[in-house]
């Protein structure tokens, strides 16, 4: 029986010392400018490159040219993701810094545009203000059109000062939030590239978290394409994932799963549509207005997707015409599985437009994280396994689909390699917190790096999962452990806590070695 001990710990976070993750392009050419895209709420096959049919071609490209992960683990809610991408740990302290902080005192320029959300344990350095050089944001959730009555649910900053609506910046009227953040991101990369210095750039948009808002020519080149209902089209995106070899073809998919978080409520009023929010019904058994109603529900979300990829086209089309493509690193993830929860306020406007304010049902949340099961907060893969690209032609040079597991704490390493440069000693005169994660390195570079000793995932003890090898536990609903090995059941279609009490004792058992590890006080 395997137990993770503190010195296996200590000895795999020594095996790839920071000092000596410099490499030899990074000797010979100057520090490659990082960037680094974010998605939120966007299911594991709600990409082209990962099966859907939702038009995502820069994307596409960037994968089809790098690298696509089968497995990369987050947090499976906004901010605990964020908290430990920024900082690399998966609960940290006041001792954490921030990926921005070490880069900064590299020579980055540091660049946030886009959302910001942390858990309360992130000490203050690692925020916007503190962190990035230049820093427009929101926190948490937020509209992408101006409201029709002028007040944001939560107010934009740009470096440190909060903007009226008139005062956001937008090169297409009306405002809408997507293409804002992109407009800022340019301009700060034109600025940057203007001095020749490297940058780092956060890009984390939000899309497509609810409220569900597009543009109308977007939502146009979608409306109607999902008639054919969650069934067809789940099954479709299954078989095309065969086809592209990012799953097995001896995978099989579970059956469609309702929200079951006992925990995540909802807004008061219009009880007949909140009854059958969560449910999951066969697409033929529904009226044909409510085909319609759930067609335009799924045509919204596709736009908004759509269109976060036509800005990061234009983030790749400034990088290709300031001749700074190929010596970028372009990661591009999501925080979390798709959402299903009911924060709809008022049924009775539809989504689209800045007047409403609407969410996607769990039925199609379940369509976008094929071939998982369960969503967002879950630490069932559909919450914690996202699609994760990876492009950087000057180190990635070849292009591949990768089995080897990751998680959004080998981020922070990774770009501190990449940079050549060693993780602070010290922090604001304390000794720094050790990371969490190791260097994807070795995989950019085609190699096979050292298994990590665990992961670990879930939004509280209530969905915590954890992972060590090919085996995996996870709570439902703060109910009893389940057991998987995710080699033969990826999918997580038999429970085998029953029949092989001992390996989950074992698993048990590691996990809480693994928590006293990271310094994690159970939730």
């Amino acid at each position: 029986m395997y137990k993770t001990s503190r010195r296996d710990f200590l000895r795999f976070m020594a095996a790839t010392p920071l000092a000596a993750w410099s490499f030899d392009c990074n000797k010979e050419s100057s520090p490659p400018n990082i960037i680094l895209i974010m998605a939120d709420d966007i299911g594991y096959s709600d990409l082209g490159c990962y099966g859907a049919e939702i038009d995502t071609p820069h994307l596409d490209s960037l994968a089809e040219n790098g690298l696509r992960f089968r497995q990369f683990y987050n947090m499976a809610k906004c901010n605990p993701t964020r908290s430990s991408l920024f900082t690399g740990h998966y609960w940290g302290n006041d001792r954490s810094t921030s990926i921005p902080l070490a880069l900064k005192s590299a020579g980055y320029t540091t660049l946030l545009s886009g959302k910001q959300h942390f858990d309360g344990w992130v000490p203050d350095r690692c925020y916007a203000e503190q962190s990035f050089d230049k820093s427009y944001h929101f926190w948490a959730t937020t509209e992408y059109f101006v409201p029709p009555d002028g007040k944001f649910s939560r107010p934009f900053y740009m470096n440190g000062k909060q903007l009226a609506p008139r005062e956001l910046p937008a090169e297409q009227t009306p405002f809408y939030k997507t293409d804002s953040f992109t407009d800022v991101a340019l301009q700060w990369m034109d600025e940057a590239i203007a001095q020749d210095s490297p940058f780092f750039l956060a890009l984390p948009f939000h899309v497509a978290h609810y409220p569900l808002q597009a543009r109308p020519k977007d939502i146009a080149k979608y409306r109607g394409k999902y008639r054919k209902g969650w069934d067809v089209l789940r099954r479709e995106r299954f078989e095309r994932m065969k086809k592209m070899e990012l799953i097995g073809k001896d995978w099989e998919l579970p059956a469609p799963t309702e929200n079951v978080n006992q925990f995540r409520g909802h807004p008061g009023g219009f009880p007949e549509e909140r009854a059958k929010f969560p449910l999951y019904r066969p697409w033929e058994s529904l009226t044909e207005q409510e085909k319609d109603d759930y067609d335009l529900e799924m045509a919204v979300f596709a736009a908004m997707i759509d269109r976060m990829d036509q800005n990061i086209g234009r983030v790749v089309n400034k990088l290709k015409e300031t001749g700074q493509f190929d010596n970028t690193l372009i990661v591009f993830f999501t925080d979390n599985g798709s959402c299903p929860y009911d924060s709809n306020k008022d049924f009775t406007i539809p989504p689209g437009p800045a007047e409403s304010y609407r969410c996607l049902r769990p039925a199609w949340a379940n369509v976008g994280n094929t071939p998982f099961r369960y969503y967002k907060q879950y630490g069932h893969e559909g919450g914690c396994n996202t699609h994760f690209i990876a492009h950087w032609p000057n180190v990635i040079k070849t292009p591949n689909i990768v089995e080897q597991p990751a998680h959004v704490v080998d981020l922070f390493p990774t770009f501190l390699e990449a940079a050549g440069i060693d993780y602070p000693v010290q922090v604001d005169g304390q000794p720094s917190l050790p990371l969490h994660g190791s260097s994807l390195m070795p995989i950019f570079k085609a190699q096979e790096r050292q298994d990590p000793p665990f992961f670990i995932s879930g939004h509280t003890e209530r969905f915590r999962m954890f992972r060590k090898g090919d085996w995996k536990i996870v709570k439902l609903n703060l109910q009893e452990w389940e057991l998987y090995n995710m080699d033969k059941d990826p999918t997580e279609i038999n429970d085998l806590s029953q029949s092989m009490p001992e390996k989950l004792q074992e698993m048990i058992d590691a996990y809480h070695q693994a928590m006293q590890e990271v310094n994690q006080v159970s939730a």
